[in-house]
């Protein structure tokens, strides 16, 4: 059995790992664990931070860690490796490549540690389709249905939704659904969304997949 820590920035993210990801990586023999960033209880913290939770975690033998982190709301001066050189890289993706490999070098690449930043942050993998939505929503539940199925046919990748105060994933998903909370709502979406529907519509999440399933 491989042990796999994956450092969480939110309960929502916590969640998730649990109902969504535990079930289908511990038939592939790898037990997740999901403490949550440390530093704060739960929120994005300064690389520095973030870093001695990493080292701390990896000195532990024979386990691999990773971060559940959103790029949504990262401030400038947290410092993140090689920030500044990504804010000129318009290619969200590669962008997210480049802070992620920062990542890896400041922890002198260590083989053990998968460094993941969700573009723009994890409810943007809950866009995947409006049938979900209509199991779990009522109609006088939502504000705007037609704008929800506008935004999911606008954004065939919703990670790529975009990074703003107003029309972040979650801001978008609290502005459509009355009394959205994202701790129960995220992780009963995304549980009948299914990992397979999830992976197929978010290429940045599926490659995090990929890389946890080789471990």
């Amino acid at each position: 059995m491989k042990r796999l820590i994956i450092i969480c920035e939110g309960q929502t993210e916590i969640e998730f790992c649990k109902d969504v990801l535990s079930p289908f990586l511990i038939k592939k023999d790898i037990y997740i664990q999901t403490p949550l960033v440390k530093k704060s209880g739960g929120g994005i913290v300064p690389w520095t931070s973030l870093k001695k939770q990493i080292e701390n975690h990896l000195l532990e033998q024979n386990v691999y860690v990773t971060t559940f982190i959103d790029y949504y709301g990262i401030p400038d001066n947290f410092n993140f490796p090689k920030w500044s050189e990504s804010k000129i890289i318009v290619d969200k993706s590669k962008r997210m490549d480049l802070l992620e490999n920062g990542m890896h070098l400041d922890l002198k690449n260590n083989p053990r540690f998968i460094p993941y930043i969700q573009l723009h942050e994890f409810e943007g993998l809950l866009f995947n389709n409006i049938e979900v939505f209509d199991q779990h929503i009522t109609p006088n539940e939502f504000k705007t249905r037609e704008d929800l199925i506008n935004i999911l046919d606008q954004n065939p990748n919703p990670e790529l939704i975009n990074n703003n105060k107003e029309t972040a994933p979650s801001k978008r998903l609290q502005n459509h659904i009355i009394g959205y909370n994202k701790i129960v709502y995220g992780s009963i979406l995304a549980e009948s969304i299914g990992l397979t529907r999830i992976r197929n519509k978010s290429p940045r999440f599926n490659q995090w997949m990929n890389i946890i399933e080789s471990i």
